[in-house]
């Protein structure tokens, strides 16, 4: 039985006049899977993710995310996902409580849902103590994680985490990929974009861009076979250099 394809990507490309940013990729993600999606920084990662949810609209090419198409149904596929930005999302100047309730009105949850999520989120992360705070009171650490459990609160299908452990301390970071294979145990599909390579070895499968075009993918463990390396760093730097 075939897996079932979650994001469906052909020759997806982005043009900023004569500058071509992302140069038709094309690639395919299943339901659960952790799937990592790296390059160094104005590879075209964070453009070719601001077109698979929705935000930033394709020169050519196509994409489904969640079955919807990225060309004509952005509106589907913005209701149909979870993101996390680089940047962290929540309001620093409500409580806890109040933000969990802003984000459960926008994601159209009713109120007796929003309730019981509050009750469900404090509790897994252990908040009680603090869920009447303001946000912007929060380790680094714990907005992160509470950023992500709010990227879920609509039970979405796939979750989009932009560089979500940027900044945050090692035991954190573990953590929070914790939490990342307890989501992708319940079915749901994990696109996550790191700059820190060890993060690459915990996803199912890796893609690698280069100058706008994916230059690698597998798993982690084919990919080290492949270059005959023992490391994902290693895999990144190869391909970075244009080394053989």
């Amino acid at each position: 039985m075939d897996k079932e394809k979650i994001i469906q990507v052909k020759n997806l490309t982005k043009k900023f006049g004569n500058f071509t940013a992302v140069k038709g990729i094309s690639f395919d993600v299943y339901k659960g899977e952790i799937f990592g999606f790296l390059g160094a920084n104005g590879a075209g990662k964070t453009t070719a993710m601001k077109m698979l949810i929705g935000i930033s609209n394709p020169t050519s090419g196509e994409a489904k995310v969640a079955g919807f198409d990225v060309h004509t149904q952005a509106e589907m596929v913005k209701k149909s996902i979870g993101y996390m930005s680089q940047k962290f999302s929540m309001y620093d100047d409500l409580t806890i409580k109040e933000n969990i309730t802003f984000f459960g009105g926008i994601y159209g949850l009713s109120r007796i849902q929003i309730k019981q999520k509050i009750a469900q989120l404090v509790e897994e992360l252990q908040l009680q103590d603090v869920a009447n705070n303001l946000v912007g009171s929060l380790p680094l650490g714990w907005k992160q994680k509470l950023s992500f459990s709010v990227a879920l609160l609509h039970e979405p299908k796939i979750v989009f985490l932009d560089e979500p452990t940027g900044g945050v301390d090692p035991i954190t970071r573990r953590q929070f990929w914790e939490m990342i294979y307890t989501q992708s145990y319940k079915g749901t599909t994990i696109f996550v974009t790191t700059h820190y390579m060890d993060e690459a070895e915990y996803c199912d499968r890796v893609s690698i861009m280069v100058d706008g075009a994916i230059e690698a993918l597998d798993s982690p463990k084919n990919l080290k076979a492949q270059f005959k390396v023992d490391s994902m760093n290693d895999v990144f730097l190869k391909l970075a250099r244009n080394i053989e």
